[in-house]
């Protein structure tokens, strides 16, 4: 129960009680309910960059060339200025250095990242907390009409280069990179690519390779596992092996004139393709303890849809843990489509070590609904080495945000098509989430279609976003409003609004853009003052 929202009695009680066992770091971040963002600079005089994102713990701030050449790495640091006179106190006014950037945050480094015919994938960046490392991409422009090649699916667009680069952020040095030639992965948001501990899985949507690399210590980006083609490691090898014994079992029969034979390994199915269609078909088989039911089971819901399940492709991955792989299965035109809460998609859950499908889910599917309402906080699946991660808030480990997707659950005019809504989701993406204390939905209260913890433009509004206190009769603590109180001249051409919160200062950013593929027309500095 709140107490008290003076600071000092707060520290006091601390000193003088002891937390329940395993609550010391949720008693702790409480003392944000008065530690709040109470001061607005806005229209805050910015170099010209692509500002991206914090990252996790705090340490660093990513940035971008405009050209999106260079990366460019700040330090927060908290604003400091001297006052003369006895009347310092927070009704002053700020000396004008303060509406400048550099007042906030410390420029380290600027380092080029990509080559003259690449460009940097502006939408992503992976933090590997426990050393500090960033991963970046750059990629060439797009190849819509791309020749197929031996291998690739059709109607997924190529690309001539695209390269993974892991970075020390301490310092940016380039430590290792990654590249794949003439391919596709979709890096907008992080979608194609995942990060768990020092384990980074990257889907391959042109030749459906999903390509676990491991990041050591050292610094260096090795191959462990490309699950696609083959599962196992000595697949190729097997098959290989297989076909040049069939072939010199051929010569001996027709003597080397049947040269117009199709390569047998174009005729086999992929490695992952074949153990989804055979755990499938057990699933199917196992339903049925009759023969003839079993019979007519399998053509109804197996050999009738069979080539659905051969045309699927994968589309999306993400890791449940070290073991467990979650992918989403579809069609080419659900990759390419922005709304794909209609149309159909499959989930796998896969395990890398046995090679062995698990579990298989339809995107409408009950079973797995509940699965992800009761247990999100896994389909999250953080690093145990990350402080801060672990106390985002979700319908799992929340009372609030449950109460919210039960409310839109039951305001929802179909429960099916609800469900798939949220099954869309998944797999989440990697990262994509601001752990900051101020989207603690325990303490806080927001109007999330205005602002959340995903960093993502939305419409902009003329008035304050308001953050109430959860635990103090719902009383205003603060908001934040992107321009100032009495409008200003260029109101009217302000149209979409983000933000980047600190994840520990009470320190945000918001961008007022006048349009979704504009640079940002003013930018504002909401900090404790």
């Amino acid at each position: 129960m709140f107490k008290t929202n003076n600071v000092t009695s707060r520290i006091f009680e601390r000193q003088i009680r002891t937390p329940a066992p395993g609550t010391s770091v949720h008693s702790a971040r409480r003392f944000y309910e008065n530690l709040v963002p109470s001061f607005t600079i806005y229209d805050v005089e910015c170099p010209d960059h692509s500002f991206f994102k914090f990252t996790d713990d705090g340490q660093y701030f990513v940035c971008f060339s405009r050209n999106r050449q260079d990366l460019i790495v700040y330090r927060p640091t908290w604003l400091s200025f001297s006052c003369k006179g006895e009347d310092c106190d927070n009704n002053q006014e700020l000396p004008p250095q303060v509406k400048r950037f550099e007042s906030f945050f410390t420029q380290l480094y600027v380092k080029p990242l990509a080559s003259c015919n690449e460009l940097i994938c502006k939408d992503f960046f992976l933090y590997m907390e426990s050393n500090q490392f960033g991963i970046f991409a750059t990629s060439t422009a797009q190849i819509q009409d791309a020749r197929g090649t031996d291998g690739a699916i059709l109607g997924v667009p190529s690309f001539e280069k695209i390269t993974i680069h892991l970075f020390r952020l301490e310092d940016g040095f380039k430590l290792d990179e990654k590249v794949f030639h003439n391919d596709c992965v979709n890096l907008t948001h992080n979608m194609g690519a995942f990060l768990y501990d020092d384990l980074l899985a990257v889907v391959s949507l042109r030749y459906q390779t999903i390509h676990i690399l491991q990041i050591r210590d050292s610094g260096n980006l090795v191959d462990v596992q490309a699950i696609g083609a083959y599962c196992r490691e000595d697949d190729e090898l097997f098959i290989n092996s297989s076909s040049q014994l069939a072939g010199n079992r051929g010569d001996l029969v027709d003597n080397g004139t049947n040269h117009d034979q199709p390569n047998s390994n174009n005729s086999f199915l992929s490695g992952i393709k074949q153990r989804l269609l055979s755990f499938i078909f057990r699933e199917i088989w196992s339903e049925e303890t009759d023969q003839t039911q079993r019979v007519q089971c399998l053509k109804k819901k197996f050999y009738f849809h069979f080539q659905d399940y051969v045309d699927l492709v994968i589309l999306k991955v993400q890791f449940l843990d070290r073991h467990h792989l979650l992918i989403k299965f579809g069609s080419v035109d659900v990759g390419a489509s922005r709304n794909t809460d209609q149309l159909p998609a499959f989930f796998a859950v896969y395990n890398m070590e046995t090679t062995e499908i698990v579990a298989f889910y339809q995107n409408a599917a009950d079973e797995l609904y509940l699965l992800f309402e009761r247990f999100c906080d896994h389909f999250h699946a953080t690093s145990i080495n990350s402080m801060y991660m672990n106390f985002i808030s979700s319908h799992s480990n929340n009372i609030h945000a449950l109460e919210q997707l039960k409310s839109m659950k039951n305001k929802a005019t179909s429960i099916s098509q609800f469900v798939k809504k949220m099954l869309s989701s998944l797999p989440l993406n990697c990262q994509s989430m601001s752990p900051s204390p101020y989207f603690d939905q325990s303490l806080f209260r927001f109007d999330e279609k205005l602002i959340s913890a995903t960093n993502r433009p939305r419409q902009s509004t003329d008035h304050p976003i308001r953050f109430n206190s959860r635990r103090q009769g719902d009383i205003l603590k603060f908001k934040i409003k992107t321009g100032p109180e009495f409008g200003s001249a260029d109101g009217r051409s302000k149209k979409y609004s983000h933000f980047l919160f600190h994840p520990v200062w009470p320190l945000a950013l918001s961008f007022i853009q006048p349009s979704l593929f504009l640079p940002p027309s003013a930018v504002n500095i909401h900090f404790r003052r």
